[in-house]
């Protein structure tokens, strides 16, 4: 059977469709969540109108955002007995306990919180109903914990036994599973990379507004905020970034010298920032690198020694047997710059924003804007940008709002394929995890018809998204600013169940 149909590779192209398109709603779903909480706090604290608008507008934006990614989550978990029940079947005993806890704990605070929050507007004491965001947010933050805990298993598995008579693994230490620093790292990049999104996303929005000269004190707060989140959350991912890639380098060293394209194994070894070889001879025949900065980034050593693409595949043989142990490598090189690029292209974009909008009091008088005007981008202390650089800058910052969710994209696929031929690293490989009795045909079916629905789904969430980030923030009535305290409500609620999305 042609390899490029047969069930393994199909199965990994469903697999790989649907968890990349599901991740452009995670790292949001995530951020956004806690902007809104700091922004509703702002509004709580201060009872300023600009802050209850924001919330309201980034709140509605979350919630299109966390529909989508639920039901684009739940299609994550019938592939694993439709396609890879193989692989249920032998790590089941351990895969399934922090999902079930991500179910039980993390999805139970999500679901309860938000509908407290959505229809508790009118019906809960404002610092309750403040509340409830906020749970809702820690719930995706703990719901993030949990799977990131299930895949660090399988880049690093812990806490296990096999057992030979059952012939499965068997979940040992749970706590290992959970606070191991595979599993730890890859927590604080991921966060931290959310963050970097959710920055991005709400520095494009307010800057196309900001452009339009429309909302202005809404989106002037909206951009201050989204540009201190990107500049916070990238550098932590360049910190976490480091630290995990530090840990992937003594646990999956192949992964590492395949994102390098490092094919022998060198002491002090360069960092690659472009390659192009011979994958079949085993070597590079055009590269441009930067010495030692590899051993630096591996060993914190600029002259450490680092083992290469041939030097760890050979190693693996004689660990593992027959085979070949390598990664696609063009993917790996490419997808691990990739996800670099354009995260540093977040935080360039957001560091410069933070300068050029920066607070009145490092302005001139005749600089500084009042509440309702769009402020200056100002380079030097005393000398705006002209009008079309100004108008450069707010374009080039509404198309940053998608730079981070390249990255995230990237980063996955970096982070999955580079483990290959492994499913859990080091003990089942990936044809071993594949459903026996599913045929060719029912994989590209299921395959063909879950990517038509996506791309139905993708077209009605940018929908939705352009449509209310063009209506801008809502105006408020006198009972959104004091709203009742009194729980339960109005009885004519009944008749309007969905006040707040409206």
């Amino acid at each position: 059977m042609d390899m490029a149909l047969a069930p393994e590779t199909l199965a990994r192209w469903q697999f790989g469709i649907t968890t990349v398109y599901h991740f452009l709603f995670v790292p949001l779903t995530i951020s956004l969540a806690a902007l809104t909480a700091g922004l509703q706090t702002a509004w709580v604290r201060s009872e300023k109108e600009k802050y209850l608008r924001a919330t309201k507008f980034w709140g509605k934006l979350f919630l299109i955002n966390i529909a989508m990614g639920v039901v684009t989550g739940i299609v994550q978990e019938f592939q694993f007995g439709m396609n890879w029940s193989a692989y249920s079947r032998f790590v089941g005993d351990i895969f399934g306990a922090p999902l079930a806890f991500e179910a039980l704990i993390a999805f139970f605070f999500e679901s309860t919180f938000i509908g407290l929050w959505i229809f508790g507007w009118d019906k809960l004491p404002k610092k309750i109903h403040l509340a409830c965001i906020w749970m809702v947010s820690i719930g995706t933050i703990l719901s993030a914990y949990f799977i990131l805990a299930a895949n660090s298993w399988m880049q690093h598995p812990v806490g296990y036994r096999i057992n030979k008579e059952k012939g499965r693994a068997e979940l040992t230490d749970f706590w290992q599973v959970l606070t191991q620093n595979t599993t730890l790292t890859q927590v604080f990049h991921t966060l931290s990379a959310a963050f970097l999104t959710g920055g991005a996303f709400m520095v494009g929005i307010a800057s196309y507004h900001l452009l339009r000269k429309k909302h202005i004190p809404v989106m002037k707060s909206s951009l201050r905020l989204g540009l201190v989140t990107v500049v916070i959350a990238g550098l932590l991912t360049a910190v976490s970034g480091d630290l995990l890639g530090k840990v992937m380098f003594k646990q999956q060293p192949m992964k590492m010298a395949a994102a390098e394209a490092l094919w022998d194994g060198e002491s002090p070894a360069p960092f690659s920032i472009f390659a192009y070889g011979d994958v079949s001879k085993g070597h590079n025949s055009v590269e441009l690198s930067v010495p030692g900065l590899l051993s630096f980034l591996a060993n914190d050593d600029f002259s450490s020694y680092v083992p290469g693409i041939n030097d760890t595949n050979k190693a693996e043989q004689q660990k593992y047997g027959p085979g070949d142990y390598r990664p696609i490598i063009p993917v790996t090189f490419w997808g691990f710059r990739w996800m670099i690029g354009f995260g540093m292209a977040s935080f360039t974009i957001g560091l410069a924003g933070l300068w050029l909008t920066r607070k009145k009091f490092l302005l001139p008088a005749h600089l500084r804007v009042g509440e309702d005007e769009v402020p200056h981008l100002v380079l030097l202390r005393k000398k705006p940008l002209g009008p079309r650089l100004t108008t450069w800058y707010w374009r080039i910052a509404v198309l940053t709002l998608g730079f981070p969710l390249i990255a995230n994209s990237w980063g996955w696929i970096f982070t999955e394929m580079g483990r290959q031929p492994w499913v859990v690293y080091g003990v089942l490989r990936t044809r071993d995890a594949v459903s026996p009795s599913v045929s060719q045909g029912e994989v590209l079916t299921s395959m063909t018809v879950f990517t038509l629905l996506y791309a139905i789904l993708a077209v009605i969430e940018v929908k939705l998204l352009v449509k209310y980030v063009k209506a801008g923030p809502p105006e408020l009535s006198e009972s959104d600013l004091h709203p009742p305290t009194r729980i339960g409500g109005d009885s004519t609620d009944a008749d309007k169940p969905m006040a707040f999305s409206y």
